[in-house]
């Protein structure tokens, strides 16, 4: 029998400091649901509480005001900095005899991911994504289509049913997401077109865009391209790519892998520890590198931006990470 581990912040819930210092956690979507479908797996905790003392007590007390009675065993509950394997060494020989591979850490977070397959736990991106962890089905990035006639209120509806997370709305016709294969398949039976690309496993998904102005070799190439623009962007989604790639192999890096053309620029699968958000297109604007986040809540408010999570180190938030 399977042990789930989880991250907290950006994972299970959102975090938020009170004025009189206490810890409020507020459940994130569909987690509900998924722990429901686990109540008789045994469950854990493997989250940054934050510094300062006590900080453990008040992300203990938290945990059981948002979510009470689903997080009893306090052997597998194991707070720290998760900046190497130690702490996922540590919950698995807390499960008191289950091996590395009988444990699935869920976690939003790509380096964290990293160090927990490290390790030898399996890994889910989303909590969506558990069961597909503990049965080792692969979840991808996929692009998904929306034909004439479909809406993102569809595919909000269809996606909430099943093994499929949003990542990033691109328009009313294009959205980039995280499926298992169950997931895509029925995306397909609802109508929608499903381009399956790279497995998530360790890479975090980010928007490079390529804002700097268009060239006239390259107005006049799209001006005779039968595609017109759409072959344009994809021309220049693969340049990008070329330039991050070549860039990051020059520091020894793992490769990207491209996830085709985005709103203006580019999305890229980067593996755990590349220095992405490093790498500066010559003439780009501040800010032209976005990491995304798989968030149920997107095709609800595709013009927002996402919010911003916890995900860095203890000594930056008070917060679960």
């Amino acid at each position: 029998m399977s042990v789930l581990f989880f991250d907290i912040g950006a994972t299970l819930a959102d975090a938020r400091v009170e004025p009189d210092g206490s810890l409020t956690l507020r459940p994130r979507p569909r987690v509900a649901a998924v722990l429901d479908a686990f109540r008789d797996v045994r469950k854990g905790i493997i989250s940054n509480p934050g510094p300062g003392d006590g900080a453990a007590e008040r992300a203990a007390a938290a945990l059981e005001e948002a979510f009470p009675g689903r997080f009893t065993d306090a052997s597998l509950v194991h707070w720290g900095v998760k900046d190497s394997r130690r702490l996922f060494d540590l919950a698995v020989a807390s499960t008191g005899g289950a091996s590395a591979d009988d444990c699935v850490f869920v976690g939003e977070d790509a380096q964290e991911r990293a160090f927990a397959r490290e390790a030898g736990m399996r890994t889910a991106p989303h909590p969506v994504f558990a069961l597909a962890a503990v049965e080792n089905r692969p979840v991808l990035f996929a692009r998904i289509g929306l034909p004439d006639g479909r809406g993102l209120p569809e595919l909000a509806a269809a996606a909430e049913t099943t093994e499929v997370v949003p990542v990033h709305v691109a328009s009313e016709r294009l959205v980039l997401v995280m499926a298992s294969a169950l997931g895509a398949e029925a995306l397909e039976r609802a109508g929608f077109t499903v381009d399956r690309r790279e497995p998530v496993e360790d890479r975090a998904a980010f928007l490079i865009r390529d804002d700097r102005p268009v060239t006239e070799d390259e107005s006049l190439a799209d001006s005779t391209d039968t595609a017109g623009s759409a072959t344009g962007a994809a021309r220049r989604a693969t340049a990008v790519y070329g330039f991050i790639a070549d860039a990051l192999a020059g520091r020894g890096a793992p490769p990207a892998a491209l996830l085709g053309p985005a709103p203006g620029g580019v999305y890229l699968a980067v593996p755990a520890g590349a220095p992405v958000e490093e790498v500066h297109l010559p003439g780009a604007k501040p800010g032209h590198t976005e990491r995304l986040l798989p968030d149920p809540t997107l095709l609800s408010r595709p013009g927002d931006a996402q919010a911003d999570v916890l995900t860095g180190a203890a000594t930056e938030s008070p917060r679960p990470g």
